[in-house]
């Protein structure tokens, strides 16, 4: 291939719009504003003195900004002398204003708004403006500054691709034939397979889900582009559950000697070998090789290979091992066809729906543990929230800031499922770990409507918690102790959270 592929970063290099982030993977920090500059006095008065002899150098704004420190308040104090000194010069605000929004900064904003009344074609400064407005929770208002960067410079494929993106929401019948026209408009970028591979991976129906990938598998090769290489790995994850003859075929076709590829194949192999021998009813070598047979690391096909055992199990005629299988892998992350199966099973052991769930609980709530206790700052007042104070109720508790792409777009998610509890004891809480975009939070609050209450993170909460990056989810019991953790919920999987919650108020 023409890379190596990189599957868990490909798959997480996530649109930069919130409005269709896909939670793969806790790979988000927050940019902050870098560390304190260390240039001497005389340097900094050097390069200030190149950029006044020279105000288009973009380069010396660049070492200028650099040698100050964004943390330094005399910065922005210069660049707006600097805005007055030169007022038709759309690179001072440009160079700052890139410089704060790079850092995802609520600053920017000022700055980037002068860059386009004073350069209305500057494609690149109404992209910054569209990111920046996501930040505020200006969801409308970034898709325009979107459009605006699309039609200024009609051949960059970014700036198309996140506006053809942000339009899914307002037209989401003619969205499927949007993206096929954006295919057609860029046949050979990259950002036309990122286009069909979120399509085909938001597709409801797995028809349809199949049907995009062949086609990004025809129109985009694999073995040139990274996007379609990822959503290969997509296609095998369906053909693994539809044919796996045809997800042997795939591996064939498009793997390679990458270590990911390596397992998929294996494991499919696997599979189809122990099926076999389930055929002739060689149920012991078939059991011994599924419970040798590890599932790929990415993607993730432990929900399968889970279902795959337990199917096994029962058919050699051990149904309480095929049970207790499946309500292990219900108890941590539940999904409606896991349900299906773990009654199945239980049914045949003389076990309702109320006994099964009653296992589920007790397999769950002996493996929780006790939520570190907090007391942090409200956005809202000048009080504090105790968490300690919230026993009795169920918490959804997630680390975001609102710089954080994948943080933005799983809130809809989380809204719509909080929606169906609003009557009842659940707590939605949101720990901000990024006190430099503090200013964006109650303006984010307020104008996307969501109900979370936002609280100030500290380093300690989050060593606490153990917060590697963001999202960082976790759903706590009545009773104070963490039930789930390590999730991430999407289009996909949004009745995962539902299962979840309703387990802790029942």
């Amino acid at each position: 291939m023409k890379n190596t592929i990189k599957y868990i970063m490909l798959i997480t290099v996530i649109s930069i719009f919130g409005f269709n982030q896909h939670l793969l993977a806790q790979t988000v920090t927050p940019a902050g504003a870098g560390p304190v500059s260390h240039a001497t006095p005389q340097e900094i008065q050097k390069l200030k003195a190149a950029v006044e002899a020279n105000p288009e150098n973009m380069e010396a704004h660049k070492a200028y900004i650099k040698a100050v420190g964004l943390r330094d308040p005399a910065l922005i104090g210069q660049y707006k002398k600097w805005m007055v000194k030169y007022p038709a010069n759309s690179n001072i605000p440009l160079a700052i204003g890139g410089a704060l929004n790079d850092k995802e900064l609520p600053e920017a904003k000022e700055f980037l708004l002068k860059v386009v009344e004073l350069d209305p074609k500057n494609a690149k400064a109404w992209f910054m403006l569209a990111l920046d407005a996501d930040r505020w929770g200006q969801k409308q208002l970034s898709q325009e500054y979107m459009v605006k960067a699309a039609a200024a410079d009609p051949s960059e494929g970014s700036y198309a691709f996140y506006a053809l993106n942000g339009s899914k929401e307002l037209d989401p019948d003619n969205y499927p034939q949007k993206v096929m026209d954006f295919t057609k408009r860029f046949p050979a970028s990259e950002r036309g397979a990122q286009a069909l591979y979120w399509l085909a991976n938001d597709s409801k129906s797995l028809n349809d889900k199949i049907k995009y990938f062949e086609e990004l598998k025809s129109l985009y090769p694999p073995q040139k582009y990274n996007w379609s290489a990822s959503g290969m790995m997509e296609l095998w994850v369906a053909y693994l559950g539809t044919d796996p003859n045809k997800a042997l075929a795939l591996v064939n076709d498009v793997g390679t000697d990458d270590k990911y590829w390596k397992s998929m194949k294996g494991f499919t192999e696997n599979i189809l070998k122990e099926r076999k021998m389930a055929d002739d009813q060689n149920f012991k070598d078939a059991i011994q090789l599924l419970a040798q047979t590890k599932s790929p690391r990415y993607p993730d096909v432990s929900d399968f290979l889970y279902q795959e055992q337990a199917s096994l199990l029962d058919k050699s005629g051990n149904a309480k091992a095929a049970y207790d299988t499946l309500a292990a892998k219900f108890a941590k992350m539940p999904t409606d066809q896991l349900l299906s199966a773990v009654e199945l099973y239980g049914d045949k052991l003389g076990k309702n729906k109320e006994k099964v769930l009653a296992d589920v609980k007790a397999i769950r709530e002996g493996k929780s543990i006790a939520a570190s206790p907090f007391e942090l700052g409200l956005y809202t007042s000048d009080g504090k929230l105790n968490l300690n104070d919230l026993k009795g109720k169920v918490v959804l508790l997630t680390f975001w800031f609102p710089g954080c792409g994948p943080c933005r777009g799983e809130f809809p998610h989380f809204q719509a499922v909080i929606n169906e509890y609003k009557d009842q004891q659940v707590v939605y809480i949101g720990i901000n770990v990024s006190p430099e975009q503090n200013a964006y939070v109650l303006p984010f609050m307020k104008n996307t409507q969501y109900s979370f209450i936002p609280l100030r993170g500290t380093d300690s909460v989050m060593k606490d918690y153990n917060v590697r990056g963001e999202p960082t989810n976790f759903l706590i019991d009545k009773d104070g102790k963490i039930a789930y953790s390590d999730f991430g919920i999407n289009a996909n999987n949004q009745r995962t959270l539902e299962l979840m919650i309703s387990s802790l108020l029942n």
